[in-house]
């Protein structure tokens, strides 16, 4: 049998507030976390520009594009 309630964590315990379920008292159960405190912390920052070389094309695209166009034919 599955039966799905809705409870809250204090601590090692799980609180559920329906009295129905206190005729399965002491049988084993399976708990399934919804929402963990995992999910709300904030990714850490990386500095992406330090896994690349900087480079003049980069700065300079248009141009750059301009030039590869222009001399794209024989």
């Amino acid at each position: 049998m599955l039966v799905a309630v809705k409870g809250v964590m204090r601590g090692n315990t799980v609180i559920i507030e329906d009295e129905d379920m206190k005729k399965y008292d002491g049988a084993n159960v399976i708990v399934t976390l919804l929402d963990y405190p995992g999910t709300k912390k904030q990714k850490e920052f990386v500095d992406w520009d330090s896994f690349s070389k900087p480079s003049e094309r980069g700065k300079n695209v248009e141009e750059y594009m301009r030039e590869m166009r222009e001399n794209d034919r024989l």
